[in-house]
């Protein structure tokens, strides 16, 4: 049987491909992480889309006699940490995406022995620098949702008619 990696011995080559595929498994750590973030990402955009659904029916609610400009701030508010949640959605994909790509460059390079040190190191930094921004996002995000709680306090309820 040929040799799969010319230049190399049996034992080599074995030791090479298994070398490989460690290095190339390392990112797939971050990415599950990325995902768990993801997904706690998504989660936090539902809760804002309900309470803006709900602060939203309150408001055209002929009935409710509650204070309406303190909704409508509570709004203004709620539209910008979506588009935060938004943003920290977007920077997790792309980090991601880049996370996938750092792991391919690395199993593809490792077999082919090109250089992709440049390759590798600008993937993984965009990888590790959108993760950074979707945390910063998703912080900023939490940042308004305390302050609004503290500030104006829950979310009025309906009354039962």
């Amino acid at each position: 049987m040929a040799n799969p990696l010319p230049g190399l011995g049996p034992i080599d080559a074995l030791d090479t491909v298994a070398h490989i595929i460690q290095v190339a498994l390392t990112p797939v750590f971050l990415l599950s992480g990325i995902g768990t973030l993801l997904n706690l990402f998504n989660t936090r955009q539902g809760r804002v889309a309900d309470h803006t659904e709900h602060a939203t029916e309150l408001l055209e609610d002929k009935h409710y006699t509650g204070k309406r400009a303190l909704l409508q701030t509570h709004l203004v508010r709620l539209r910008l940490r979506r588009t935060i949640l938004d943003a920290s959605l977007v920077l997790g994909a792309i980090g991601a995406a880049a996370t996938c790509g750092a792991a391919a460059i690395l199993f593809v390079g490792g077999l082919r022995e090109a250089e992709i040190a440049l390759w590798l190191f600008t993937l993984f930094g965009v990888a590790l620098g959108c993760t950074v921004g979707a945390l910063v996002a998703f912080l900023i995000d939490s940042v308004l949702a305390w302050h609004g709680l503290r500030r104006e306090g829950p979310m009025p309820r309906p009354k039962a008619r």
